[in-house]
């Protein structure tokens, strides 16, 4: 008999409170908890869910950093997940920026640090190549539908963060739960460890990942094949591995590999296309410009902003009726070196091939791209802050009468401006959108502008529970045109008329239960759909 057997005894009661999917704490029913086994386990009064709630959003309040607040939820989440589903539907756009970006970005930075030996995730490093199949039988749930797996090199754009970066899957699947409803006993955060190449965490003794530069050879992509095929054969070919926060050197190259052959899809390149798509259909209702007539500038040439760009060339191909090359003319790169063209071809990555255009002048900033290419859109990706200065934003707003300035990389402090500072700088005219969340902005002259967030959370959710209700065995581009398609419906002339692009957070579950409905009924359309079509789609979504 072991240590912990001879010294430990679970009662019923005891292993009901350490189960935070079952245990409800003081809002157990007092008729309940002696069936239980935990009366006496438990302070006598009753508090009603909602009253519970609104006692920890008290507390929530009174903390003044955001870091206090992200670990008193989280604590909340590791005892009592009921409570703290709760506090997220009912408070869903104050809370969503504590329990995701921004905040998440600093608990990330300082994971190691503030780790409570929560039971939340699991871990496979290089040292566990060969045992990954049997080591997902230690995980407590049987069933898993959704997992968010990260390597951890390429966290928001906070860089390389190792195994610090297991903070967005936890985070990522919280909004799995509140915003679709997906149950939280059949999801699985996953950090898979191949080192890291940031020097201050290797030389951290509180840093809990493995202390070794990145492997860049076959080990590491034996690790994320033997993870796919062992999720598979654990959980089912229609188990959704959402891929999270990859650098550019694997994501594209491992959603291309996976994507045929499991339930797929990348957060960063796929997700932040799909929300991002949606704002610009939205604003088209603004600019009353249509989408293939813009011509868009990319400040930032990474995953992000090649996934967006690939989505609005489909979009427009789709659309207009032209071949997705000719919708790729009107779509520009800068990158660290300047615009992106076909006089750089021998020194650019594989992803920013398709949009090296032939042009006549060399652009060495992003002021002379937009002084040669005037683009109707702006769109920043980059991860450097004031990229968008005031001479260009007076630019865009010189040469457009309503230009698109989308300021869109994580988090708040990598922003490339905030929203204050575009519509000051553009007297108002610009139709904005952001990655992170902003507050409302006045005007001088009294007009109020509620700026747009182009969250991811507003996609991924709806999609996994598209993948849900319908069993799929894949996930395509078409599924993110389709997803950004149905959320850009879901924005009302009011919520237009105040600079608003996407529909209130208060709204993100209906939102999420449409984005389900028209991803499963494609599924059922394209025969990759394993459950019996249901006679009521949406009816049937809203039911799970």
């Amino acid at each position: 008999m072991s240590t912990y057997r001879r010294y430990s005894r679970l009662t019923d009661g005891v292993y009901l409170a350490k189960d935070p999917v079952k245990y409800n704490g003081v809002s157990t029913p007092i008729e309940m908890r002696e069936e239980l086994g935990i009366r006496g386990l438990v302070p006598s009064a009753y508090i009603p869910l909602d009253l519970d709630v609104e006692r920890c959003m008290e507390q929530l309040r009174l903390k003044e950093k955001a870091i206090d607040k992200y670990v008193y939820i989280q604590s909340i989440q590791d005892v009592n997940e009921r409570l703290y589903y709760a506090i997220l539907v009912k408070h869903t756009a104050e809370v969503m920026p504590i329990v995701y970006t921004p905040t998440v970005g600093e608990a990330c930075e300082n994971f190691s640090s503030i780790y409570r030996g929560t039971l939340r995730g699991m871990y496979f490093s290089l040292k566990d190549r060969g045992k990954i199949r049997t080591l997902l039988d230690n995980w407590a749930a049987r069933h898993v539908s959704t997992i968010v797996v990260t390597d951890g090199e390429r966290i928001l754009g906070l860089g390389d963060l190792g195994v610090n970066g297991m903070g967005i899957p936890i985070g990522k699947l919280a909004l799995y739960t509140a915003c679709a409803g997906i149950h939280p006993a059949h999801v699985l955060p996953v950090h898979l460890d191949a080192g890291t190449n940031t020097e201050s965490h290797l030389q951290d003794p509180y840093y809990l990942g493995l202390k070794q530069t990145r492997e860049r050879g076959p080990a590491y992509d034996a690790l994320v094949a033997e993870f796919f095929q062992a999720c598979q054969d654990k959980f089912g070919q229609n188990v959704l591995i959402q891929f999270e926060d990859f650098g550019n050197r694997n994501a594209f190259r491992l959603l291309h590999e996976w994507q045929d052959k499991a339930c797929t899809f990348n957060d960063d390149i796929q997700g932040t296309a799909s929300v991002a798509l949606a704002g610009l259909v939205a604003s088209c209702k603004l600019t009353g410009i249509n989408l293939g007539d813009h011509t868009f500038l990319f400040a930032g040439a990474g995953e992000a902003g090649t996934g967006i760009a690939d989505l609005i060339a489909f979009a427009v191909s789709m659309e207009s009726n032209i071949p997705i090359e000719e919708a790729r003319k009107k779509i520009f790169l800068v990158d660290s070196k300047g615009l992106v063209t076909d006089a750089r071809l021998d020194e650019l990555q594989h992803h920013k091939l398709k949009y090296a255009h032939k042009v006549d002048r060399e652009c060495k900033s992003l002021m002379e791209a937009i002084d040669y290419i005037h683009p109707t859109g702006l769109i920043g990706v980059s991860a450097i802050p004031n990229m968008f200065n005031q001479e260009v934003c007076e630019k865009m707003a010189a040469l457009n009468k309503h230009p698109i300035i989308f300021a869109l990389s994580n988090p708040t402090s990598k922003a490339e401006c905030t929203a204050k500072e575009a519509y000051e700088w553009t007297n108002g005219t610009c139709v904005f959108s952001s990655g992170s969340p902003f507050p409302p902005v006045t005007l001088s002259d009294g007009r109020t502008f509620v700026p747009g967030q182009g969250n991811n959370a507003y996609i991924f959710p709806g999609v996994g529970l598209g993948v849900l209700a319908a069993g799929s065995t894949r996930i395509s581009d078409y599924d993110m045109f389709l997803a950004a398609e149905t959320l850009a419906d879901c924005v009302t002339s009011e919520e237009l008329d105040k600079g608003g692009l996407y529909p209130p957070l208060s709204k993100i579950r209906d939102v999420s239960a449409k984005i389900a409905t028209a991803l499963a009924l494609h599924a059922h359309e394209t025969g990759v759909a394993t459950l019996t079509k249901p006679d009521d789609m949406e009816q049937y979504v809203k039911s799970l």
